[in-house]
C-alpha cells in the first residue's frame, strides 16, 4: 500500500479526520486502484456486461483486499473501519467491483474461516487471498429469496458418508467464473452449508444476462444435480445461524460501500453544476440547485456517521445484527436518493455513461434488493421495536 495518494473529496463534516494513519493508508490505496485501474475502463465494462475478475482478482489479492478483515492464511487482517473504507473507495468505482470483493471475502472467505476445516482453510483460504482461486455464495433460489428457510436445495448422506447433493440457487455473484462455491442447503439434521468445488461433476453454472443493473459483475444460477461431495466437505455449523452470520458481514460491507457510490454522484453533480452553463451563468448558482447539492451532502453525511458508528461497535465486538439491518436500509436508500437527484442536476447528460451517476444509480437499485431487500430490513427493525414478528 502506497502512502501519500488521496483523491480530493467532498466531506463536510470531516470525517476522514477520525481515521488512523493505518486507515488512510487504506483509504488512499483504494482509491489509487480505482483510479488506475478501474475509472479508465469501468463505462465500457458496463455496457459491455463484462467484469474482468481473473485479471483483476490477483491485483485485488496483492494489495490486501480479499478476506481483508480475516487473519492468519495470508489475509491482511485489517480492523472494521479499514475493512470498510476499502468497501467505500471500491464502490465509488462501482458496485460491481465492491461486490466482487464482498462475496470473495465476506460470503465465501467468511464461512470457511469460521466454520470450515483446519483442512478447508489450508486448501481455499491462501489462494481466495491471493486472488489464485474465486469464491461465490450460495443461498438465494428461484423461488426463495427473502425466505431462505423454505429452499428447495437439499443434501443427503448415503451409505458410504458422502453427501449428494441437488437443487439450484439464482443472483449468484461470481457464479459461472467461481472456482469454488458454498452452498447451503437443507438436510435431515437441518441447513448445511457445503464447500463445493466447481469442477466437481453435476455442478453446472449459467450466467444471467440482459441485466440492466450490476452489469460490471458477473451474476449467475447454479446447478446441482446429484453432485456427490465427501462428509468432510461439510461446514461445522447448522440452521440459518450459519449464511445469516455471512450475510452480516457481507452488509456491513455493502453499508459503508454505498457511500463511495453515493459521494461518487454527489461530487459529479457538484462538478457540473459549476460548468454547465445556462442563462449566462453556471447552474450551480441557482437556488434550486444548491438546495438539492445541499441535502445531498446531508444525506452523504449522515450515512457516513452511520458507517462510521457501526465500524466503532464492530471493532468493540459490539455490533447487533439489527443494527447492520439499520445501516444497510439507512445508507442505500440515501445513496439511492443521491444518485437520483444527481442525475437531475445532469439533466439529460446523465443518463449517459460519460458520467458515472447513471450506472451508480441503476447498480443501487440492486444493492437496495440483494442481501436483505428494503422490506425485510425495515420488518427487522420492526420486530426490534416492538417485540413482534411480521415476516410471516
Amino acid at each position: 500500500m502506497r502512502p501519500g495518494y488521496a483523491v480530493a473529496m467532498i466531506d463536510l463534516l470531516d470525517l476522514d479526520a477520525q481515521l488512523t494513519p493505518d486507515q488512510r493508508l487504506v483509504r488512499d490505496t483504494a482509491q489509487e486502484f480505482v483510479a488506475s485501474r478501474v475509472l479508465p475502463e469501468v463505462g465500457s465494462w458496463f455496457e459491455d456486461g463484462t467484469f474482468p475478475a481473473r485479471e483483476l482478482a490477483p491485483e485485488l489479492g496483492s494489495l490486501g483486499m480479499l478476506g481483508m478483515h480475516l487473519t492468519g492464511y495470508g489475509c491482511a487482517g485489517l480492523d472494521a473501519i479499514s475493512y470498510g473504507l476499502a468497501c467505500r473507495e471500491l464502490e465509488a468505482g462501482d458496485s460491481g467491483l465492491r461486490s466482487f470483493v464482498s462475496v470473495q471475502g465476506s460470503l465465501a472467505m467468511y464461512p470457511i474461516w469460521k466454520y470450515g476445516t483446519a483442512e478447508q482453510k489450508d486448501e481455499w483460504l491462501p489462494r481466495m487471498s491471493a486472488g489464485e482461486v474465486i469464491g461465490c455464495f450460495g443461498l438465494t433460489e428461484p423461488d426463495h429469496g427473502s425466505d431462505p428457510g423454505s429452499m428447495r436445495t437439499h443434501a443427503k448422506q448415503d451409505p458410504s458418508g458422502d453427501w449428494i447433493l441437488n437443487g439450484a440457487k439464482m443472483w449468484i455473484t461470481n457464479g459461472s467464473i467461481a472456482d469454488v462455491a458454498v452452498v447451503w442447503a437443507q438436510t435431515d439434521t437441518g441447513v448445511r452449508g457445503f464447500v463445493v468445488p466447481t469442477a466437481s461433476n453435476g455442478f453446472s453454472a449459467v450466467e444471467i444476462h440482459k441485466k440492466l443493473s450490476l452489469r460490471a459483475s458477473v451474476t449467475s444460477s447454479l446447478y446441482f444435480d446429484d453432485v456427490r461431495l465427501p462428509a468432510a466437505a461439510a461446514l461445522d455449523v447448522r440452521g440459518l445461524k450459519g449464511p445469516l452470520s455471512c450475510l452480516s458481514e457481507a452488509r456491513f460491507g455493502i453499508l459503508w460501500g454505498v457511500t463511495g457510490a453515493g459521494r461518487a454522484c454527489l461530487e459529479a453533480a457538484v462538478d457540473y453544476a459549476k460548468s454547465r452553463i445556462q442563462f449566462g451563468k453556471p447552474i450551480g448558482s441557482f437556488q434550486l440547485t444548491q438546495e438539492k447539492l445541499a441535502w445531498m451532502a446531508v444525506a452523504l453525511g449522515q450515512a457516513g456517521l452511520t458507517a462510521l458508528h457501526l465500524g466503532k461497535l464492530k471493532e468493540a465486538g459490539e455490533l447487533k445484527p439489527y443494527q447492520v439491518s439499520y445501516g444497510k436500509l439507512a445508507n442505500v436508500r440515501a445513496a439511492l436518493d443521491i444518485a437520483r437527484q444527481a442525475r437531475s442536476v445532469l439533466g439529460a447528460n446523465g443518463v449517459t455513461l460519460e458520467y458515472p451517476v447513471i450506472r451508480h444509480m441503476n447498480n443501487l437499485e440492486s444493492v437496495l434488493t440483494y442481501e436483505g431487500t428494503q422490506e425485510i430490513h425495515t420488518l427487522v427493525l420492526g420486530e426490534t421495536l416492538t417485540g413482534l414478528a411480521a415476516y410471516r
